[in-house]
């Protein structure tokens, strides 16, 4: 793996020192002026909530200074900026965050406690932000705290999402998705910025109709996006850049005459409207009006941060010919797409270049990240969407396509098939827009975020587009920062670490690998495995307390946390965990370890098979918890609500990572890297990134099983999952009971699709790994009873885990895309 270190960007940078202003000195005074003057009340009688609140602003008062400093200094060395344009930023909570990256997290903490706070309790008033969903949104976050950590002149665009995506319940077993009202109380963090508003104008306009939004054709309408800042704090506190959110709203947003006329919805029904388009993050794109509303939420992003960062550069510059050596837009996946065609407009239209020039410009500024292999995720948009809202795009899709395809006719004289396929434009029943296709063609960069994830995109998913343009190529494997993810999540295990190596770790996670000279020690594998048991009995006592469950701390925490999706195998995990339960039950007295299998995640809600799955994981936690012959010996945990906050409990405490996709359909993965930084061993398939992990640390301190990506390919024409129900005796038992409603008792029938999907078709090819999956947990098992050998390749784990910081893929990124260097702050 080609894996550089960050030194390469930060090589002149000082070391970080604790943040300069003496907060301490003015902490108590703050605290108290904003109890007293945002919530009127003496700060003895002050409620958790307003604590919080009066924490939060008081950590972004002592930042303040150092944000505008930031910005200034942006502002006096005009440096290239680079703008990371993303549906989704999965931030998580902010004041642990902000405090570590400020270096004050635990000094804070011991301040609190001895003021007689209850700083838990305040730290849990803060919910998580709801700005994104899964992994594509939790890199965007590590990604921004990154280039701030290494001083890069850069700004995050969103969408501010009132309601998040949803919050996940389970009632009797099912997801049941709630409104995630995370703003209902003040934000500490975001300012707004209502005096730097952008005008948005689409072709048609919005109404509302029996609570649904819905497009009113040939009414052309302007939409207001408004933003508001929230500060990206670099470890150390001497960059601070920011995460710029839009929220949608109308220019007129009331009607006085309506109003006093008795129209009051009237009146209000344009707000409401406008409003509802950063309601919520992906809506239901099941339904036409789900996909609409999606659309419209791309565009506007696309639009209202291309006029901010325009008008960014406008400020120092009236030549457009230096928009490349001063702009780097990069595009995370193809939601926002749309700024090919948009940037366009803007050059032709507003600044009046000729095509050549405007598209000279808009492919050197522009990359793209793709971030899935999956067909029905690389979006394709129906033509009638572009006619209604955006018909000037239209025709600059078209123009850009007609200009591509001749040049393709050119290259390939009567290859029609080609043309077809690297077509902008999907001809079919209906007309679409591919959106991948348009990203690719309209930047001058293209990245996977695997080795193997980059190669299958070259050679499958795109592959005449990267025979077309082979320079755009390459590949940045993804990462992950290790400030959230080790230093504030565990800090047991990160001070046992400082202790053995120092703590320039922190900062420059390279040399995290002089851990692995400890990991034979007896000493450094005791610190080490006292570390990794009281995370686990933090996390057993926490999850007491929220929920009433109980599980053993001396268990092995074997995991699984991530969206809930088919080629993810939740399914496959369930089997191993139902042949196991099988097993004890034909032999009671079988000697095996304890083992709590927790599962998290989300799935779409109108995902009808993923959410089927979820409710079979929660009937099988609940029929073994029945079963007094297993019980204390396995058991299953679904855990509601997955988020960030939830992950940095639990992956501290992992023992078992499980990254079980079908080989070939994960891009990368960021969770098998936090498991990894935590000393949890791998399980996996040989997928994603996980094959350059097993490289860094060694194939033989992982738990690799099942077939590759080129044997699913391969096998596509003949794979029969029912030759693997007839000949393996533990796979038919497990399907048996499933079949027999042995996990459904007062619920016949319940799990037939599952049944039949494993059975008559099986896509993601769960019966063809069942066997070697199971072999691979055997060997697990036998490996933990070796508590020293277990640690050992455990810490090698962490000591190989360099690679896989954020810091690394960032300086990847900053050097060899955006032609990018650090600004250093005073």
């Amino acid at each position: 793996m080609d894996a550089p270190t960050r030194s390469s960007l930060a090589s002149k940078q000082t070391p970080p020192q604790p943040f300069s202003v003496p907060f301490f000195g003015q902490a108590d005074a703050l605290f108290e002026r904003h109890l007293l003057s945002d919530a009127v009340v003496e700060p003895v009688g002050a409620y958790e909530r307003q604590r919080f609140e009066a924490l939060g602003h008081s950590v972004r008062d002592v930042l303040a200074a150092q944000w505008i400093k930031t910005q200034a200094t942006y502002d006096q060395a005009d440096p290239k900026r680079i703008y990371y344009l993303s549906m989704e930023f999965l931030i998580g909570r902010s004041l642990t965050n902000n405090l570590t990256n400020l270096m004050l997290n635990p000094s804070f903490k011991h301040a609190a406690i001895e003021a007689q706070l209850d700083w838990v309790g305040m730290v849990e008033q803060e919910p998580d932000a709801g700005l994104g969903n899964g992994g594509l949104g939790r890199l965007a976050a590590c990604f921004l705290d990154s280039m701030a950590t290494m001083q890069l002149p850069a700004m995050g665009y969103g969408l501010r999402y009132e309601y998040g995506m949803f919050k996940q319940a389970i009632e009797q077993g099912w997801q049941r998705e709630q409104p995630d009202n995370w703003l209902r109380r003040q934000d500490p963090w975001e300012i707004l910025r209502r005096s730097e508003f952008v005008e948005v104008k689409l072709s048609c306009s919005f109404e509302m109709h029996q609570g649904n939004l819905q497009i009113v054709a040939g009414h052309p309408s302007t939409l207001i996006g408004v933003p508001y800042d929230r500060p990206i704090v670099g470890f150390g506190g001497r960059t601070i850049n920011s995460l710029r959110l839009w929220s949608a709203t109308a220019p007129d947003y009331f009607d006085f005459q309506e109003f006093s006329s008795g129209d009051f919805v009237g009146a209000l029904v344009g707000s409401i409207s406008a409003q509802t388009l950063t309601r919520v993050l992906y809506p239901d794109d099941s339904t036409q009006k789900g996909q609409a509303l999606r659309f419209a939420q791309e565009y506007f992003l696309v639009a209202c941060s291309l006029a901010d960062l325009i008008r960014r550069f406008r400020r120092h510059s009236d030549d457009w010919q230096l928009l490349p050596e001063k702009v780097a837009i990069q595009l995370n996946d193809t939601h926002p797409s749309l700024s090919v065609p948009e940037l366009m407009r803007i050059l032709l239209d507003e600044a009046n270049l000729p095509w050549d020039e405007a598209w000279d410009l808009t492919t050197r500024s522009l990359a793209y990240t793709n971030h899935t292999l999956l067909p029905e995720a690389l979006e394709k948009w129906p033509l009638h969407y572009f006619r209604q809202m955006l018909p000037r795009q239209l025709e600059i899709i078209y123009e850009i396509n007609s200009r591509f395809l001749s040049d393709v006719r050119s290259r390939h004289p009567g290859d029609e098939g080609i043309v077809e396929r690297v077509s902008l434009i999907e001809e079919g029943e209906e007309d679409k827009v591919r959106m991948a296709n348009l990203a690719i063609v309209g930047s001058h960069s293209t990245n996977g975020v695997a080795a193997i994830h980059s190669n299958l995109l070259k050679t499958t998913t795109v592959r005449d587009l990267a025979q077309i343009f082979p320079e755009r190529f390459n590949n940045k494997t993804n990462g992950v920062t290790p400030r959230r993810w080790l230093l504030m999540c565990n800090p047991d295990l990160s001070q046992v670490i400082s202790d053995a190596i120092g703590e320039d770790w922190m900062e420059d996670f390279s040399k995290i690998v002089d851990l692995a000279p400890h990991a034979g020690e007896p000493g450094f594998q005791h610190a080490f495995l006292q570390a990794k048991r009281n995370a686990k009995a933090n996390f057993a006592g926490w999850l007491h307390s929220v929920s009433g469950q109980s599980v053993d701390p001396d268990s092995i925490f074997d995991c699984q946390i991530k969206r809930i999706h088919e080629y993810k195998r939740q399914m496959l995990n369930a089997l191993r965990v139902i042949v196991l339960y099988n097993r004890i039950r034909a032999v009671p007295d079988l000697e095996i370890t304890p083992r709590t299998f927790f599962f998290a995640g989300k799935a779409a809600p109108g995902y009808r098979i993923a959410k089927l799955i979820i409710k079979f994981l929660n009937n099988l936690a609940g029929t073994i918890d029945g079963d007094p012959l297993v019980r204390g010996r396995i058991k299953v945990v679904f855990l509601p609500e997955y988020c960030v906050s939830l992950a940095e409990r639990l992956i501290p405490a992992a023992d078992v990572s499980n990254q079980i996709s079908t080989a070939g359909y994960e891009a990368s993965g960021t969770s098998n890297m936090k498991f990894m930084m935590n000393g949890a061993l791998t399980i996996a398939t040989r997928d994603g990134a996980t094959i350059e992990m097993a490289e860094q640390a060694g194939e033989d301190n992982f738990f690799l099983f099942g077939l590759t990506a080129q044997q699913v390919a391969e096998s596509r024409g003949w794979y029969d999952p029912r030759w693997h129900y007839d000949n393996d005796v533990e796979t038919r038992q497990a399907i048996d009971l499933i079949a027999s409603d042995h996990f459904s008792q007062n619920e016949r029938g319940a799990f037939g699709p599952i049944v039949d999907i494993l059975l008559h078709g099986d896509h993601y090819m769960h019966l063809a790994d069942l066997s070697a999956y199971l072999a691979a947990d055997q060997a697990l098992c036998a490996l933990y009873a070796d508590r020293n050998e277990w640690a050992r390749k455990a810490i090698l784990n962490v000591a190989h885990s360099g690679p896989f910081s954020s810091d690394r893929s960032i300086a990847q990124y900053a050097s060899e895309i955006w032609r990018a260097k650090p600004c250093p702050v005073a």
